[in-house]
């Protein structure tokens, strides 16, 4: 849940400095609130200044109603955050709202990394064409007795090709597809089999050593493969 309250003036109490200089400023209160986790932020806006208070997770937040002295200085509302580990307070004191609203932010998704290696693997196995014109996808994952290659493809001038799908490229990455081709040009039924080492970024040195080994390199852009501008300048 996420709410969002603008106010005219409130007063972090936490801070004597804060409070005695935003009692009349505009301040907006932004509480966020995943499963135990809650996050509370109070931005104020003095003329051209903005300062900032926050209390960081885990902690969390009550809401609590003004006692009578507290209502007769004008609070409306009062917002304690604490802390779960330090025990650390923040208590925000609110005298007038100007626009409150709540949001539900749905299930955690958690951490997705963009652009990992399956990623790559499933839209080279879908543009095959990058490999070389006229290439035809065997299949993904190609078992063999040390593991599967990422990408069979076969190759239009006879034979196949092996493909090795990399995120960033490395030596390891090369040794990974050259212990590949030992055992895939042993079986007569795929034989000859060339070697193309496939990522988005690959280091010099792997260059280097897939070159003395026969394996041609070839860089990825993901952003272009998903069909996404990538901001890169280009000729056309």
């Amino acid at each position: 849940m996420s709410r969002d309250v603008l106010l005219p003036r409130n007063s972090p109490e936490e801070s004597n400095f804060l409070a005695n200089r935003t009692r009349h400023s505009r301040t907006t209160s932004r509480a966020k609130s995943r499963g135990s986790t809650t996050v509370v932020v109070v931005k104020l806006e003095i003329r051209t200044q903005a300062l900032l208070n926050w209390m960081s997770p885990p902690c969390s937040l009550v809401v609590e109603e003004p006692d009578d002295e507290a209502a007769q200085a004008g609070i409306v509302e009062r917002w304690r955050v604490s802390h779960a580990k330090t025990g650390d307070a923040l208590s925000v004191s609110i005298y007038e709202v100007l626009h409150d609203s709540s949001h539900e932010l749905g299930v955690d998704p958690g951490l997705q990394k963009d652009g990992v290696e399956a990623d790559l693997q499933r839209l080279l196995a879908e543009q095959v064409e990058l490999v070389g014109e006229g290439t035809v996808l065997i299949r993904r994952e190609y078992p063999t007795a040390i593991g599967p290659v990422d990408l069979l493809v076969r190759d239009p001038e006879g034979g196949t090709i092996a493909v090795e799908v990399k995120r960033r490229g490395d030596i390891d990455g090369v040794e990974q597809l050259t212990r590949y081709l030992e055992l895939l040009n042993r079986d007569p039924h795929l034989a000859p089999v060339k070697g193309v080492f496939a990522a988005q970024e690959i280091k010099p040195q792997a260059k280097v050593l897939a070159g003395d080994r026969g394996i041609r390199t070839l860089t990825l852009d993901y952003a272009a493969m998903k069909g996404v501008e990538s901001g890169a300048p280009t000729l056309f």
